[in-house]
């Protein structure tokens, strides 16, 4: 995905995490526990940044991400987080098949705000109108 502990100025990457309390893996579940550690290290999923104050940032998944048939990554939570900002959208769903060069998002619609522009152009919610482009 292009995050690399190289780079500058803020390091990015998966994080990893290590203690003398963290898990020896999954309770008879040996392919789980191979996923989830790199020898002693638990890997997160989570992607992260060093910031110059040292603190960690979360910004995305790296567990969570589908390739395309073309072969193109991508990350469905990072695209419903950038969706959902909308004033238009309530809920979002983004949905793959590897079989395929392209995604489906399923989107609801936010009802406040298709009520708002219904009082703003004098139309009358209605199923007709959410089917409408």
């Amino acid at each position: 995905m292009n995050y690399y502990s190289t780079d500058k100025p803020n390091p990015r990457g998966e994080v990893c995490i290590w203690s003398p309390s963290t898990m020896s893996g999954y309770f008879k579940n040996p392919v789980k526990t191979k996923e989830t550690l790199y020898g002693d290290w638990v890997c997160s999923g989570d992607v992260g940044m060093i910031l110059p104050n040292g603190a960690l940032k979360l910004f995305d998944r790296a567990k969570n991400i589908f390739k395309l048939s073309q072969g193109e990554y991508l990350a469905p939570e990072k695209l419903e987080n950038v969706y959902v900002q909308s004033e238009w959208i309530a809920q979002i769903w983004i949905h793959w098949d590897s079989l395929h060069d392209f995604c489906v998002a399923i989107i609801g619609l936010a009802p406040d705000r298709m009520q708002k522009y219904c009082n703003k152009t004098g139309k009358k919610m209605s199923d007709d109108l959410l089917a409408s482009p």
